[in-house]
């Protein structure tokens, strides 16, 4: 039977039970006649090739009431205490600012969205972020951070249910806060993953978004993939277990700084709880030997020491050992958990004060970094990644990777395909982006240098 047919079956079916007061429907004049399998469906693999293209920039439509805006505007000063645009943060390409951290996500509108002529309808939309989101609201800057979830309304909206784009549930969209050059985000999740660490697919999008008074360019965003959608059964043998976006600087197990993204209803937070007792045992200094036997058994330490030489080389300071988030863990097939990086887009900058190769300046608030760096035979096993991950991280392949990302959204951010300008764009000005590049290429030069005096025996 054909998809669309299935769709008004289960949405004649939801109708029927209009009595039940938990049931509620709205809104139902729209149809989904262009719906087809391969873009719909959620009985297809993601397609990658499509929503993760290397060699274009995609252009998608968003499309908010009035209505909504004003309700997200509402949402927004509850959570942050400021009106759009009321200032008192950092503007676009400013350093951290915008007021206090806020854990509470902001609210979902059900939104339009048009790509490739196709149209999904009843999208869940929201504004992500801390300090970005922050400045950027308080700077009237209308490029937000937002996120995509493309079947969070099907309770209410039954035609859409099990609703995906091309295959994927979630999309996170990055809108380069803090990023002249608008390609740090995509340059780090490639480097990432050519060195050997899995991480988020990324790809550049134009975006457009009706505030609810006409489509305006919102410039060239980087959208990521949410790796407890799509990409932990495309880059890890396919498991159950539990993934978490922790808030935690590791030091204490409390249950409320590890969210779980899956297997919610089962309660069972064991594995991140053992994590966190055997990182501080004191066996760490009476039993070196089985402390590390310990913490191996239930965390992969070899493959956070490689991510932790990859990252203090990319010099991405916004993460663990500065900030207790943008990282998952993820319990994998071997019964281990596993550090997955989130969130790259302040890499690549020697702007922020970053972490030395020797971690010598890390205190035991990040007991991951300081008791691993205490541990010679850890100190050992992290000096071997740093030299490994010399042969990927060249001025040839970095540069490369630069060149072609900016060659390739330029012409729609500076022109002469469209321009970022106004209250539509993050940049500082034409002449940052253009020379950002260069500075980009810098951070290899001067962290090579820094990597080849630290292990200089």
């Amino acid at each position: 039977m054909r998809l669309k047919y299935l769709l008004v079956l289960l949405a004649i079916v939801s109708c029927s039970k209009s009595s039940d007061p938990t049931t509620t429907v709205t809104d139902t004049n729209f149809t989904t006649d262009d719906w087809s399998t391969a873009t719909h469906s959620n009985t297809v693999d993601p397609d990658y090739a499509t929503v993760f293209a290397q060699d274009k920039v995609n252009v998608v439509e968003i499309t908010l009431t009035a209505d909504q805006w004003t309700s997200l505007q509402t949402n927004m000063k509850t959570l942050y205490g400021s009106d759009f645009g009321a200032g008192g943060g950092q503007g676009p390409g400013g350093g951290p600012g915008g007021g206090n951290q806020v854990t509470a996500e902001p609210d979902y509108v059900a939104v339009s969205l048009k790509f490739n002529n196709k149209q999904w309808y009843k999208v869940g939309f929201r504004l992500k972020g801390n300090s970005s989101l922050s400045a950027s609201w308080r700077s009237g800057i209308y490029k937000l951070p937002f996120r995509l979830h493309f079947d969070k309304f099907e309770d209410t909206y039954p035609q859409i249910k099990d609703q995906r784009f091309y295959g994927f549930k979630e999309l996170s969209m990055s809108p380069a806060a803090k990023d002249n050059s608008l390609i740090r985000e995509k340059t780090a999740s490639d480097i990432f993953r050519k060195a050997g660490i899995p991480c988020a697919q990324t790809s550049f999008w134009r975006v457009y978004i009706n505030f609810g008074n006409g489509s305006k360019y919102c410039g060239v965003y980087t959208m990521v993939e949410i790796p407890d959608d799509t990409m932990i059964n495309t880059q890890f043998v396919k498991d159950a277990g539990n993934i978490y976006k922790p808030e935690s600087a590791l030091t204490t197990f409390n249950q409320a700084d590890f969210e779980k993204k899956n297997n919610e209803k089962a309660a069972d937070y064991s594995d991140v709880q053992q994590f966190v007792t055997a990182l501080n045992s004191p066996l760490r200094t009476s039993d070196p030997v089985t402390w590390r036997a310990n913490l191996e058994a239930v965390f992969d330490v070899d493959h956070f020491l490689h991510w932790l030489a990859v990252n203090t080389t990319m010099t991405n300071w916004d993460t663990y050992g500065r900030m207790a988030h943008n990282y998952y863990l993820y319990h994998n097939a071997a019964g281990k958990l596993v550090w997955i990086p989130w969130d790259n887009n302040e890499s690549l900058n020697l702007t922020q004060t970053v972490l030395s190769m020797s971690m010598s300046e890390v205190s035991s608030s990040w007991p991951l970094i300081r008791y691993l760096m205490n541990d010679a035979v850890y100190v050992a096993q992290y000096k071997q990644h740093l030299s490994d991950f010399q042969t990927t991280f060249t001025s040839d392949y970095v540069g490369g990777l630069v060149d072609t990302y900016h060659a390739l959204i330029a012409p729609y951010v500076i022109g002469p395909e469209s321009v970022e300008e106004g209250k539509y764009t993050q940049l500082n000005s034409t002449a940052a982006f253009t020379s950002e590049p260069q500075t980009i290429k810098q951070v290899v030069t001067t962290q090579q240098a820094k990597v080849t005096t630290y292990l200089q025996p």
